[in-house]
């Protein structure tokens, strides 16, 4: 791939990805309410879940689902109930924190909180709606395609699981300056109900023509 090429799909990926979506509002979340050890796994799982969708993308699945009204309306679905039950769940975490601190919570681990990122992520159909839109256009057909893919496949992740990472470090930071936990609680709970309303809209969101 020619250097020119990929700075130019670099500076595409970091401007695309300054654009918050459902993964930052769960890495945010999670990081002002659980602290900085959740707070990379989260970031983690981002990139993992990044993998996943890019690589199902640019090897067919992707273009499968747009062209498979079902199978869009099942990871549609899928996605946006997972989303409702992430942000129904974090209200809940807040509430029950209420008057502690929430990083005392023992329900909640890094293990889990990698999970969620990655199946979040990877569970997006505007995820690999974005693939099968984007990463063609820095695509050289007359060249071998598998090195592409991966030089692209391996750029998107590292900077996907950067930008995840700087979000969470400095809500972890934010947390660490705020130490109150009735503001962490709210700020936890906002977190959940945003995550709530991207399911919603996710479950309202049409397939591509």
């Amino acid at each position: 791939m020619p250097f020119d090429l990929w700075i130019t799909f670099v500076l595409a990926t970091l401007a695309l990805l300054m654009i918050p979506g459902p993964t930052v509002v769960l890495v945010l979340s999670y990081a002002l309410s659980k602290g900085r050890s959740v707070a990379l796994a989260s970031a983690a799982g981002v990139a993992l879940g990044d993998f996943i969708a890019m690589t199902a993308s640019l090897v067919g699945l992707g273009a499968l689902i747009l062209t498979s009204a079902l199978l869009f309306s099942i990871l549609k679905w899928v996605g946006a109930a997972y989303l409702v039950w992430l942000g129904l769940r974090l209200l809940r975490s807040a509430s029950d924190a209420e008057g502690m601190a929430p990083s005392a919570k023992p329900d909640v681990t890094a293990g889990s909180v990698f999970r969620h990122a990655a199946l979040v992520t990877a569970l997006n159909p505007k995820s690999i709606a974005f693939f099968i839109a984007f990463v063609p256009q820095f695509v050289q057909p007359q060249a071998a395609l598998a090195p592409q893919f991966a030089v692209l496949i391996a750029t998107f992740v590292t900077l996907a699981g950067l930008n995840a990472l700087a979000y969470a470090l400095l809500a972890d930071r934010l947390r660490r300056t705020i130490a109150r936990p009735r503001v962490i609680v709210w700020i936890t709970r906002t977190g959940g109900a945003t995550l709530v309303a991207m399911g919603v809209l996710t479950g309202l969101l049409r397939r591509p023509g």
